[in-house]
């Protein structure tokens, strides 16, 4: 069960989903959900997540993704506090997110079921 404000998810960028997907199922048996062809999602692994496909080579690592029961609020919250806005408020299946880039420079995003 999604914690307001708590780290829920965590999204690893890949230059080629059909192979991370394979890696990933090899290595430590995990199972997939695609969303289209861009996107594939995997749960019960410690912390759910998924895999994105990106044509860029992956800088700073996996994206780490909170989840907030006021998706509204907590984006205020993070540009009251120095937070950088690097993708504004978008819809995607299952809910809505937006990307920022907190003042040490590492890239985060947070999640919610709907606008709040």
């Amino acid at each position: 069960m999604p914690r307001h404000e708590k780290l829920d998810y965590v999204e690893f960028a890949s230059q080629d989903l059909a192979a991370s997907k394979a890696f990933f199922a090899a290595v430590f048996g995990w199972t997939f959900t695609d969303y289209g062809p861009d996107y594939s999602a995997f749960a019960d692994q410690g912390l759910d997540g998924g895999l994105c496909r990106s044509d860029a080579q992956p800088v700073g690592g996996p994206l780490l993704v909170f989840y907030s029961d006021d998706i509204q609020a907590t984006l205020a919250k993070v540009q009251q506090h120095g937070g950088l806005i690097t993708r504004p408020l978008f819809d995607f299946p299952g809910g809505c997110r937006f990307h920022f880039q907190e003042p040490g420079g590492n890239a985060l995003a947070v999640w919610a079921k709907a606008h709040g």
